[in-house]
């Protein structure tokens, strides 16, 4: 982007992936006040460097802040852990304190041995925040998905399975803004949850734990609207529960439905933050 504004001699707006994401949905239901927005996919780079996907941002106008996230999961792997969710099962469960599940959740599997092994013996991994992630991590925990072939097909197959059932009880944990659903992730493996069993819970419980998470900020913020974008809210499941619990709490959720909710309606947010930022503060535009 730097490259192609210099070569063509234009002004430069940077945009945050995920903020991108939020601005999104907020101009196709024409929302410019100041609102939240959780923004839950699989991966962008996040203000600070790192590796987002599962944020709650505070928006107003041309100025937004991160007001939490997903508690971080480790990347034990690198890029591979996005394409094997048994690395991301692997990495949350060391993370829990519980590598003694691993051996009988991957018993075929003397790699997932070894990269425990590499884990204790202190190896270094990034982390991240991504929703997709932990979605890769439970399919990989409920033995639905070890390996994929394309971005999302462990969460889309997980969501094939996943029935009506009741929240676990205990299943997060939120302080300070950061929701952590490293307990539901045990749970799943010390139960040795399969199939529609496992997804219908993991289902359950992420709705009711992303809806306390919104409520909690919207009521903090004195806010009635809270808009719902990134690619994991192309599953169906989790968008509607979502929204069907946050409107039980007396919150409008807005929903991507002219564009998609994923990377593709990227292009809108950036270009309706840009012209904001032309409009109300020019500052953060970098001249040519």
């Amino acid at each position: 982007s730097v490259r192609l504004a210099e070569s063509l001699g234009l002004p430069l707006v940077r945009v945050q992936h995920h903020l991108a994401h939020a601005v999104a949905t907020a101009t196709e239901h024409h929302l410019r006040g100041r609102h939240v927005a959780m923004v839950l996919d699989g991966h962008g780079h996040g203000a600070d460097g790192g590796n987002w996907g599962g944020e709650l941002l505070e928006i107003e106008v041309c100025r937004w802040r991160r007001a939490g996230h997903l508690s971080p999961l480790m990347l034990a792997g690198g890029d591979k852990a996005a394409r094997t969710p048994w690395r991301m099962a692997v990495g949350a469960l060391f993370a829990a304190g519980r590598g003694d599940l691993v051996g009988g959740l991957f018993p075929a599997m003397k790699d997932a041995q070894t990269l425990l092994a590499m884990l204790e013996g202190g190896m270094k991994v990034a982390n991240t925040t991504s929703m997709g992630r932990l979605f890769d991590a439970a399919a990989a925990i409920a033995g639905t998905r070890m390996v994929q072939t394309f971005e999302g097909q462990a969460a889309m197959e997980f969501e094939a399975l996943a029935g009506e059932t009741d929240a676990l009880a205990g299943g997060w944990t939120l302080q300070d803004g950061v929701l952590d659903f490293m307990p539901l992730l045990v749970h799943l493996a010390e139960r040795r949850l399969k199939g529609a069993d496992a997804a219908s819970l993991f289902h359950a419980t992420l709705i009711d734990g992303l809806a306390l998470w919104a409520v909690a900020e919207c009521r903090k913020l004195a806010i009635s609207q809270i808009v719902l974008s990134g690619g994991c809210l192309q599953n169906r499941r989790l968008a509607t529960g979502l929204q069907a619990k946050l409107a039980e709490a007396g919150l409008n959720a807005l929903l991507p439905q002219v564009l998609p909710a994923n990377d593709g309606g990227l292009s809108l947010g950036q270009a309706a933050y840009a012209r904001m930022i032309i409009e109300h503060d020019p500052s953060q535009i970098e001249e040519p």
